[in-house]
C-alpha cells in the first residue's frame, strides 16, 4: 500500500494526508507525479474549500493554489515546488511553510519548513496560528493537543471540507476509527466532489476495524469516477482488490495506474508487491528496479526507497541473508545515490536489517545496524536541533535493543530496554504510545515460553498495522491453548496481502497454518 506523503519521520505520523495511509508496505514513500493536475482537481478554488492563508502577493498565492491542486491528487513532488515558489515570492507566507513541510520529501525538509512557519505566524491569523501549532503538536507527539486544535478549526470552518479531512486524519492516526469516519463524511457531505474525503474514508475502511472492504472499493470506486485519468484512485482499488485477496485484479490496477502516468515509479512498485505475493519473484524485482529508475529520472526521491522493497523479495524467497546484504548496500550508498533524502533512506534499511536480523538471532548483524541507525537518527536531530525528534530516537533505539534483547533470552536486558522506551515517549499524549513497550515484554515472554503473558502484552502492541506483532500474538495464542483465536488471525494474515519485513518472513508459514490463504 502505497504511501501518501514522503514524510517518514519517526517523530510524527503525519495527519494532513490526501490518499490513504500506509498499512505495512513500508517504509517507501509514494512520489506521485510531478507533473500538473490535468483533470479535476482535489482542490476547488472556493472560499468553503480554502483554509485561510495570508499573503499579499498574487504570485505567492498562485503557486499555493497549485500546490494543493497537486498535492490534494497525490502530486507531493510538484505540490512540494509550488510551495517552496510561495514562500519565494513572499517569505513571510505562514502557510506557505507549512504546507511546503506536509509535502516535504525528507525528515529534514518538514522540520526545516515547519520551523519557518512557527517563525513567521506571529504575523497572520488566529486561525493560521491555530493550524500551525497543530503541526507542532504533532512533531512533540502531543496528540491530545493535536486533536483538539483540529476540533477548533472545524468549529472556525465548519463549512470546509479540508478541515474536517484534516480532523479525520488526526482520529484516523490514534486509530479512532468511529469519529475519524464521522469527520470524513461531513467533508463529504459539505462537497461530494471532495476527492480527499472519498479516499481517506475509503481507506479508514481498509485499514481499520471494523473493516468494510467493499464500502472501501465503493469510495475508491467513486475517487475513479470523479478523477479518472489520475493513477491514484486507481492505485487504491489495486490496495482494496489486494486485502480481497484478489491479485489478479489488483495487478490490472497497477498496470492502469502505470499507463496512466508512465514517466512515475509508484505502479510499478506496487505491482511488484503484487508479484511477490504471486511467486513471480523475478518481475517483481523488475518492477522494483524501472520504478526506481523512473523516480530517478524524474528528479523524484522515492527510487532508494522502492529498493528496499527490492531487498523484500528475497524474504519471500526465504533468503534472509541475501535480504541483508541488499539492505546494507543501499545503506551504504545512500549518501551518493539519494544524497537529500539519505538519512531517512538509511534509518529505512537499517532499521529492516535489524528487525531481520534480529529474527534470525544473528547478534552482531543486529547490533551493528541498531547501532548504525542510532548514529543516524541522533546526528538527523541534532542537524534540525529537535528535541522531539531526539525522544522519538531514543524511543526507536530502546525498541531495537528491546527486541533484540528478548530473542537472545535476555530478560533483564529486554526489561531495562522496555523501561528506557517508556520514559522517552512519556511526554506523549498519544493513546498509542507504550505499544511498542508492550511488543517488547510480549517479545520476552514468548521466548521465555511464557505464553500468556505473551498474549496479554502483543494484544497491547500494534497489532493492527505491524504483522511482525500480530503473527507473533497468534502464535502465542496458539501455544496458549486459544485455538480459535489463533485460527481467526491466522486466517486474517494470510489474505493480508500487504509488503512488509515483519510480513514477508513469515508469509509461507502462515499459508500453511490457514486455510484462508
Amino acid at each position: 500500500m502505497k504511501s501518501v506523503s514522503p514524510i517518514l519521520s519517526t517523530a510524527l505520523v503525519l495527519v494532513f494526508v490526501s490518499a490513504c495511509g500506509q498499512k505495512a508496505d513500508k517504509p517507501a514513500p509514494a512520489t506521485p507525479d510531478a507533473g500538473p493536475a490535468t483533470e479535476m482537481s482535489a482542490a476547488h478554488d472556493s472560499e468553503n474549500m480554502i483554509l485561510p492563508a495570508t499573503t499579499e502577493s498574487a504570485a505567492a498565492r498562485q503557486h499555493y493554489m497549485a500546490g494543493w491542486a497537486d498535492f490534494e491528487n497525490s502530486r507531493f513532488n510538484a505540490a512540494h515546488n509550488h510551495f517552496l515558489e510561495a514562500v519565494a515570492a513572499d517569505a513571510n507566507f505562514a502557510m506557505g511553510h507549512l504546507m511546503a513541510a506536509i509535502a516535504a520529501p525528507s525528515t529534514e525538509a518538514f522540520v526545516a519548513s515547519l520551523n519557518r512557519a512557527t517563525e513567521t505566524k506571529i504575523k497572520v491569523s488566529e486561525e493560521e496560528q491555530i493550524l500551525i501549532g497543530a503541526f507542532e503538536n504533532a512533531l512533540a507527539s502531543d496528540a491530545q493537543a493535536l486533536i483538539a486544535a483540529l476540533e477548533e478549526m472545524t468549529s472556525m470552518y465548519p463549512d470546509s471540507p479540508r478541515a474536517w479531512v484534516f480532523l479525520g486524519n488526526a482520529l484516523t492516526n490514534v486509530n479512532n476509527a468511529a469519529d475519524a469516519r464521522a469527520a470524513y463524511t461531513r467533508a463529504m457531505e459539505l462537497d461530494p466532489q471532495h476527492v480527499p474525503a472519498h479516499i481517506n474514508l475509503g481507506n479508514n475502511f481498509l485499514t481499520l476495524e471494523p473493516k468494510d472492504f467493499a464500502e472501501a472499493e465503493r469510495h475508491f470506486m467513486h475517487a475513479v469516477e470523479l478523477t479518472p485519468n489520475e493513477p491514484n484512485p486507481h492505485d487504491l482499488l489495486g490496495d482494496v482488490h489486494r486485502a480481497q485477496g484478489n491479485l489478479e485484479a489488483a495487478y490490472k490496477d497497477y498496470t492502469k495506474a502505470a499507463e496512466l502516468a508512465p514517466d512515475l515509479g509508484a505502479g510499478l512498485q506496487q505491482r511488484g508487491h503484487v508479484n511477490s505475493f504471486l511467486g513471480n519473484y523475478e518481475e517483481a524485482r523488475a518492477d522494483y528496479s524501472r520504478s526506481a529508475e523512473l523516480e530517478t529520472a524524474r528528479g523524484a526521491t522515492g527510487g532508494g526507497f522502492f529498493l528496499v522493497y527490492r531487498a523484500y523479495v528475497n524474504l519471500h524467497e526465504g533468503d534472509f541473508d541475501a535480504a541483508i546484504a541488499e539492505l546494507q548496500g543501499i545503506a551504504d550508498s545512500a549518501d551518493e545515490e539519494y544524497p537529500s533524502v539519505a538519512q531517512d533512506l538509511k534509518v529505512n534499511a537499517l532499521t529492516n536489517i535489524a528487525l531481520i536480523a534480529t529474527e534470525t538471532g544473528n547478534r552482531d548483524v543486529a547490533s551493528a545496524a541498531i547501532d548504525e541507525a542510532a548514529a543516524v537518527l541522533y546526528q538527523q536531530a541534532d542537524d534540525v536541533g529537535s528535541a522531539d525528534l531526539l525522544d522519538a530516537a531514543e524511543a526507536t533505539v530502546a525498541y531495537m535493543k528491546g527486541l533484540l534483547a528478548a530473542r537472545l533470552g535476555d530478560v533483564d536486558g529486554a526489561a531495562a530496554a522496555a523501561k528506557a522506551f517508556k520514559g522517552h515517549v512519556s511526554s506523549s499524549t498519544n493513546p498509542r504510545r507504550l505499544e511498542r513497550m508492550h511488543e517488547i515484554h510480549g517479545m520476552t515472554a514468548w521466548y521465555q515460553e511464557d505464553y500468556a503473558a505473551a498474549v496479554e502484552h502483543l494484544s497491547q502492541g500494534d497489532h493492527l498495522n505491524n504483522m511482525y506483532t500480530k503473527y507473533y500474538l497468534a502464535r502465542a495464542n496458539e501455544e496458549a491453548g486459544n485455538a480459535d483465536e489463533a485460527k481467526r488471525l491466522y486466517d486474517e494474515l494470510a489474505v493480508y496481502n500487504f509488503n512488509g519485513p515483519g510480513y514477508a518472513m513469515f508469509r509461507k508459514d502462515i499459508l500453511k497454518r490457514s486455510p484462508a490463504g
